[in-house]
């Protein structure tokens, strides 16, 4: 699916982390990817991170998957909803929706959580700490839109839910299948679904916190360090008090820190890894048999295209004209020469056809039996 008037430039001057934005169906041709049953069938599945939903008056039920498989026959046709996290890892036509988004760095994109609401069902009102786009994909939900919030904005008491105690609509919005509504970080919101079968597609965007940056930095740093590595004063000169920790001093153990942790470079790899390990690192894509070079000279020949996993991340970094960092799934592949614009291309193309001639150089096909053999890319098969 792609957008037919959806002004990009406009957007990301107007409204990316700035202001709300309802956009009236901005698809060329909208269907909606999953049925409610496809949707209720993944929720039941072991290792599918899913949650229900479920309002009794002003008092709010929260229950984690898998649920049981008669667990929906239950529910009544009110006042709940279902919520699968990262389908696109699992749903191909889920998957599609990220690709009119592809404007945004691939580092930034979480995945895509799909929503199958009774009618008045809602999550109550909150505020994410990301960007979303919600896509209605069937029914209507009225969406109220208030103002920015932050951690010290008051909560209902509720031990999982962080729903806000004081919220207050400052805009209302009908979303129609096809409609999509953009929420900066730290606005609030609350979708409440109008008829049955409403079901809303949440892109999310990550925005790592600066606590989460130093801390996973810095253990990373630390499974480096040697112990023997320590602070030294071979200039030691005498003090008048031996009190004092002098200037000099905190001089040599402040660029005992500093050094490790501004080595620009060193950050850029780990940053690349980090920000490209899968979001659930216990699912195993690896294929049951490995790939052989031969064997992919020959579907490259057929002319098989590659497809990237859709739980997979990819993202590169240059270093110089001569060398590119392509990470995937928090492993690092240091490409040069055929091999670099064979990345770049994994990196901005869901659906890679072989038709270039740095196909079937060696170091691009060393790349791809390596990433076929992760699970990251796979075969997709001819009509």
């Amino acid at each position: 699916m792609q957008f037919k008037n959806f002004d990009i430039a406009a957007f990301l001057r107007d409204s990316w982390q700035k202001k709300p934005l309802f956009l009236k169906n901005p698809w060329t041709a909208w269907h909606n990817p999953i049925e409610p049953d496809d949707l209720a069938g993944l929720a039941v599945e072991e290792g599918i991170e899913s949650r229900l939903v479920i309002r009794s008056n002003n008092s709010w039920q929260l229950e984690h998957g898998p649920l049981p498989d008669d667990r929906f026959d239950t529910l009544g046709n009110k006042h709940w909803t279902l919520l699968v996290q990262a389908v696109d890892h699992y749903v191909p036509e889920v998957a599609a929706l990220i690709e009119p988004f592809r404007f945004i760095p691939n580092w930034r994109i979480d995945d895509v959580m799909v929503s199958f609401a009774a009618d008045e069902g809602g999550v109550g009102p909150h505020f994410d700490q990301y960007d979303v786009f919600l896509i209605q994909g069937a029914g209507k939900r009225r969406w109220q839109v208030g103002g920015h919030c932050d951690e010290n904005s008051p909560l209902m008491p509720h031990d999982e839910l962080r729903l806000l105690a004081d919220f207050e609509a400052e805009e209302n919005f009908v979303c129609e299948p096809g409609d999509i509504l953009y929420i900066p970080p730290g606005v609030s919101h609350n979708g409440v679904a109008m008829g049955e079968d409403c079901m809303t597609y949440s892109v999310g965007f990550r925005a790592p916190s600066r606590s989460d940056l130093i801390g996973h930095w810095a253990d990373d740093l630390l499974a480096e360090m040697q112990d023997d590595d320590r602070y030294a004063d071979p200039e030691l000169a005498i003090q008048s008090n031996p009190g004092e920790i002098s200037s000099g001093a905190l001089d040599r153990l402040h660029a005992m820190i500093t050094e490790k942790m501004g080595d620009r470079q060193a950050f850029a790899r780990w940053f690349g890894q980090y920000s490209s390990t899968p979001k659930y690192t216990e699912m195993d894509w690896q294929p049951e048999q490995k790939l052989e070079p031969q064997e992919l000279r020959e579907k490259l020949q057929q002319g098989v295209p590659l497809r990237c996993n859709p739980a997979s991340r990819f993202s590169f970094i240059r270093t110089d004209a001569e060398k590119l960092l392509l990470f995937v799934d928090g492993q690092t592949m240091e490409c040069t020469g055929d091999a670099i614009p064979f990345a770049e291309i994994l990196c901005a193309e869901a659906l890679v056809t072989m038709d270039e001639p740095f196909a079937i150089s060696d170091s691009t096909i060393n790349l791809i039996v390596d990433l076929y053999n992760r699970g990251s890319v796979a075969f997709e098969p001819l009509d």
